[in-house]
């Protein structure tokens, strides 16, 4: 695939004294047509990949003065929320088989098929065009992440995570899937207390099934260093129209929810039963 720009993840800084940050890395919109090109089917199966306008949901939030990193490349391009080792080797030349079940399945930090419409690319990349989409997008969005929940726990003597993402919806599903990694990326406290939030006002939550949480909140999350993530799986039937690419009618609905949560958990993060898990 030919080596051009991709763009940089936008960084949002905080404007009040919350220590809470979002992480909204699949929202990417911004199509090369470089890209395009490499793709069997065009776009269409490219957009599939997207949590569609997540990173508009998180506007209540950002305008109460939560931070926030939000990756502007598309996932079809790189993915944010992978490990750089989590590769397929039908979508890069010459890398091993993967050890990540994502990987096998087609969901790497390039991911090389979906189910509805099979193998993506035209032609395996390089493990140097690998590399570049790495030092463009992926390593600067976790860089920025890093340095934001470092800056936040200095400050407050700690600091939260909201990895926000959409699922699309399914019978028996709840509205909001809360993951930490079966308790190892947040304090379990702050996870019930996430649930609380979110139930209060009306939406069906689940624990960890079927979204445990990804690579943003396991590397991130830190409970013994008071830096705690949960990952955020919002129904897109709760926000999205019919379409699936536009606002439908629960849009300020959801809106309301991230913003709820950031503040709510907010307050949690300098009590000491927290700090001390």
């Amino acid at each position: 695939m030919t080596q051009r720009p991709l763009p940089a993840p936008d960084i949002v800084p905080p404007r009040n004294a919350l220590p809470v940050l979002l992480s909204i890395p699949h929202a990417g919109r911004a199509y090369p047509g470089w890209l395009i090109r490499d793709s069997v089917g065009g776009i269409g199966p490219l957009e599939a990949l997207e949590d569609p306008l997540v990173d508009r949901l998180a506007w209540r939030a950002l305008a109460g003065g939560i931070g926030a990193v939000i990756a502007r490349a598309p996932r079809a391009a790189i993915d944010c929320n992978r490990a750089p080792d989590e590769i397929d080797p039908s979508v890069v030349s010459g890398a091993p088989e993967p050890a990540s079940a994502r990987a096998r399945a087609g969901l790497g930090i390039i991911p090389g098929r979906t189910a509805r419409h099979g193998h993506l690319w035209r032609r395996p990349v390089t493990r140097a065009e690998l590399d570049r989409r790495i030092a463009l997008a992926h390593a600067p969005y976790h860089a920025a992440i890093e340095r934001g929940l470092d800056q936040l726990a200095i400050v407050h003597g700690g600091a939260l995570l909201l990895d926000c993402h959409s699922m699309p919806g399914r019978r028996g599903q709840a509205e909001l899937v809360i993951g930490d990694r079966h308790g190892t990326s947040a304090a379990p406290a702050l996870t019930d207390a996430a649930a609380r939030i979110a139930r209060a006002h009306g939406w069906a939550v689940a624990l960890n099934i079927p979204y445990a949480g990804g690579h943003v909140i396991q590397r991130h999350g830190r409970p013994a260093d008071h830096i705690h993530a949960l990952q955020l799986e919002i129904d897109r039937g709760c926000y999205l129209g019919a379409d699936g690419r536009t606002p439908g009618p629960g849009f300020d609905r959801a809106a309301r929810l991230l913003e709820q949560l950031a503040l709510g958990l907010a307050q949690m993060i300098e009590l000491p039963a927290i700090a001390a898990e």
